[in-house]
């Protein structure tokens, strides 16, 4: 059984969701803990509200027995140079994670790249001794590695989620105000069938990992092993 800590890092609630709920459900029901952390509200989007978004993502934590975290990042001005960064500094050697995880930076929404520059600048100075003003001593995490939203992209690894699928889209559905058209809401790529656009890319990374369905990552350092497995 894992008891390690994986930390999963997004620039609004439900991308962690997207990109790698399966990965997350699964370790938890393998002993570890998982937390989840939005750097945003998710305030500048069309559909749902702030406190709708932050109940659905609530809901969605306990699917996948996750602990959820939110920071006050401005929606669209994810930055180190905010103040919010150094609540992530502090909130990594806070959790001290041993396995930290943010959006591949090559996605269409500028957010995700911004979050995935962010998150990986927090997670080398969360390791400074001298980093001023934090709260908690320096934890260096071991693992640092990129999941995908939007897009394919060529994964370095694949996690086996064929058990975890379901949940994981149980877990996505828990966004109503996201995924769901209503009479109320705006038309966006999100409510149009975008729950199952994910599970078409999660078969295809299943097609080529052999499985039924896999989740993609690509590692932020070259894989270094002490044997061939």
């Amino acid at each position: 059984m894992s008891r390690k800590r994986l930390l999963c890092i997004g620039a609004h609630p439900d991308d962690v969701e997207i990109g790698m709920g399966g990965t997350a459900a699964l370790h938890a029901h393998n002993g570890g803990s998982v937390y989840i952390c939005s750097l945003t509200k998710g305030e500048l989007s069309s559909n749902g509200t702030v406190e709708s978004r932050q109940q659905e993502a609530q809901a969605s934590a306990r699917k996948l027995k996750a602990k959820r975290y939110q920071l006050d990042f401005p929606d669209r001005g994810i930055s180190s140079s905010h103040t919010q960064y150094h609540m992530l500094v502090d909130l990594i050697r806070e959790i001290q994670p041993d396995t930290i995880s943010a959006p591949f930076f090559e996605d269409r929404h500028p957010d995700h790249a911004a979050c995935s520059i962010t998150v990986r600048e927090a997670v080398f100075d969360a390791g400074i001794l001298k980093y001023p003003d934090l709260s908690f001593p320096p934890h260096k995490t071991a693992s640092f590695f990129y999941y995908f939203i939007n897009g394919i992209g060529q994964p370095d690894f694949y996690v086996d989620i064929t058990t975890w699928q379901q949940c994981k889209e149980e877990a996505l559905s828990c966004y109503q105000s996201q995924f769901v058209k209503t009479s109320d809401s705006v038309r966006t790529p999100l409510t149009e069938g975008y729950i199952e656009s994910v599970r078409a890319r999660d078969a295809v990374f299943g097609k080529q990992a052999g499985t039924r369905f896999a989740e993609g990552f690509k590692n932020a350092s070259p894989l270094v092993l002490s044997s061939i497995p």
